[in-house]
């Protein structure tokens, strides 16, 4: 399998920033390899919470991932400042794959980049449910 070439930030459509943390640091002086998949989650729950699709506590749809993959190029360390690119690769009935590019400080070219795959379910029953109208409007301005 050949690897993907970092993407730029001008390839994601929507920003995020987020701090990193000193026990963010493995023993290896850089930020451990689990804290992305962190960064992706916050990354892209915040932008849903902000736009107002996301309530958590009393909404009645949620996404589950059900997918996730990461490759890495270049380390973060704490205390780098680190941007989230966030995009939308595919929308489903039920589902949406969003990726996100991490950049370092104010380095253009993604440190990693990874994906993961939502699917909405009930909140009760955990069945999945067609993606409200008001979240594909939401994603329309990130889908590429």
């Amino acid at each position: 399998m050949s690897k993907q070439q970092p993407h730029q930030r001008a390839d994601y459509r929507a920003f995020s920033e987020i701090t990193t943390r000193w026990m963010d640091n493995d023993v290896y002086g850089h930020v451990n390899n689990v804290v992305y998949y962190s960064y992706f989650d916050t990354a892209v729950n915040g932008f849903l919470v902000d736009r107002g699709v996301l309530d958590f506590r009393e909404g009645k749809t949620v996404g589950l991932v059900v997918e996730t993959g990461c490759q890495f190029f270049s380390p973060l360390a704490f205390p780098d400042r680190v941007t989230a690119g966030i995009r939308v690769a595919r929308v489903g009935t039920s589902s949406v794959r969003y990726e996100v590019g991490l950049f370092a400080n104010d380095s253009d070219i993604a440190a990693a980049q990874g994906h993961f795959i939502h699917v909405y379910v009930d909140a009760q029953d955990h069945r999945p449910r067609a993606l409200p109208e008001d979240l594909r409007r939401a994603l329309d301005n990130l889908l590429i």
